[in-house]
């Protein structure tokens, strides 16, 4: 699978999760020089506190657009490494 945005593809992976419809890359296929960490937060209750980046890519910013678990609770122990998107990225393949 693939996951692009403003033309750049931001993670390619055959190693997909697939967890609530969205589809959570290996964070060592996410593209680091296209990222920046965000002060941003949310909480799921069954997998936890999400922490984010933002993309920069050419000059625009998606903020928040790349999220991920750094310490998924046991339930959702299957994406801790592992990022997902959303904010118009499109995520194909």
């Amino acid at each position: 699978m693939r996951a692009t945005w403003n033309g750049e593809t931001i993670a390619e992976s055959d190693d997909i999760v697939t967890v609530e419809g969205n589809a959570y890359f290996p964070e060592a296929a996410l593209r680091r020089e296209l990222v920046a960490p965000s002060e941003h937060t949310s909480v799921c209750g069954w997998k936890g506190t999400a922490n984010y980046y933002s993309l920069n890519v050419d000059g625009a910013t998606n903020a928040d657009a790349v999220w991920y678990y750094p310490d998924p609770k046991p339930a959702a122990a299957a994406i801790k490494g592992r990022v997902a998107f959303w904010k118009g990225v499109r995520v194909e393949g």
